[in-house]
């Protein structure tokens, strides 16, 4: 059974079957502060390569009291995505505005330098582990395939983008994440790259509603052409409202897929609750549930199908009640990330039944 609830509705009937019956009053859109704005604009045309317009975003955020070091930082920080030739360009014009302004008397506040590393750890090992904090993900994970095919560039990764760069705290975290998917924006045709970094940023307290202003500047600056391949990227990361989560690793499913628990307190309520976000074509197996299952849509576009029946296309504020034992898959759609809530009702009555994988043909059979 499939039906369309309103995002604070369907917030609140989680709630419900959870247990928390806490109201929360409706919130306006959260801006980013003028810092952020400032590093975004900075950021992207720096990737960009538009000397002039950043020449008018340089003086821009000096003026509002960004430091020489934190511009300079996000400078050097964005060299890591577009390369050196660009971030020493954008270097270049720094130094041409802080002349100027210099030569009309003009002097701009320094700002504090990056703290000495005390950490006596190795490069790797502490690169390794700031990429773990701020991923979410396990310090051990496997290495992705271009890691495999090329083991010194994941070396060169955690030793000097993920030790030498974000060690230095001139910039946060989520500062330097808002510099990574604005420069990632601005260039284009990194999608994948893009897709990670905007699920690191709220990782690391970036907000959904801070990443739609992100990408509505880097549009405003660069163009829609460019904003518009990150489209897909803004409905399924930038909506997420829960910390992204771990790998599912197995067999029963086709693609890469991330799984949080939300709650597992199952003698109390008999229900487990996660969030699951799949990434493009990915799904999962046909299974079953004997207590049966509920899914709701969150973000993206998605897939749902029953044995025997057409799929269904699933979008933000979809619900699907399963029956016990009727056999399903779900996923993403092809063209899009997709993140759905399960809960899993009536747990005591046993694990989940997993059968045989859903083929391409099964996948890909899906009629407008």
């Amino acid at each position: 059974m499939k039906v369309r609830l309103g995002f604070a509705a369907t917030l609140l009937y989680i709630l419900s079957v959870a247990g928390n019956m806490v109201a929360q009053a409706p919130q306006t859109e959260q801006m980013m502060d003028k810092k952020r704005q400032h590093i975004v604009e900075i950021a992207a045309l720096t990737g960009k390569g538009d000397l002039d317009k950043l020449k008018t975003a340089l003086i821009a955020g000096l003026e509002d009291g960004m430091t020489v070091n934190e511009i300079k930082e996000t400078m050097v920080h964005v060299y890591a995505y577009c390369g050196f030739p660009r971030a020493l360009r954008g270097l270049q014009t720094f130094v041409g505005v802080l002349n100027e302004r210099k030569a009309k008397g003009i002097e701009d506040k320094a700002g504090r330098a990056a703290s000495p590393i005390t950490d006596s750890r190795s490069k790797y090992e502490r690169g390794r582990d700031i990429l773990a904090e701020i991923s979410g993900g396990p310090a051990d994970a496997p290495k992705a395939d271009y890691a495999v095919l090329a083991p010194e560039i994941e070396v060169f990764l955690k030793e000097h983008l993920f030790a030498d760069l974000f060690e230095r705290d001139v910039l946060t975290y989520a500062e330097r994440e808002i510099a990574t998917v604005s420069v990632l924006a601005a260039i284009g045709n990194v999608e994948p790259m893009m897709k990670g970094h905007m699920n690191i940023a709220l990782n690391v307290g970036v907000t959904p509603d801070e990443l739609r202003n992100l990408l509505a500047i880097v549009e405003k600056l660069v163009g829609r052409s460019e904003a518009d391949k990150t489209a897909v990227l803004e409905t399924s990361s930038a909506t997420a409202i829960f910390p992204k989560g771990n790998v599912i690793e197995g067999v029963n499913f086709n693609g890469t897929a991330y799984l949080q628990r939300l709650m597992t307190d199952s003698e109390t309520f008999d229900v487990v609750v996660s969030d699951v976000i799949f990434e493009p074509s990915a799904r999962n197996s046909w299974h079953s549930h004997p207590g049966g299952q509920i899914l709701i849509a969150t973000a993206g576009k998605g897939y749902y199908q029953e044995k025997g029946k057409p799929i269904q296309v699933l979008k933000p504020g979809d619900v699907i009640a399963i029956a016990p034992d009727v056999k399903y898959w779900h996923g993403a759609a092809p063209d899009s990330g997709f993140t759905h809530m399960a809960i899993n009702t009536k747990v005591s009555l046993g694990a989940t039944e997993w059968y045989d994988p859903v083929t391409d043909k099964e996948y890909n059979d899906y009629k407008e």
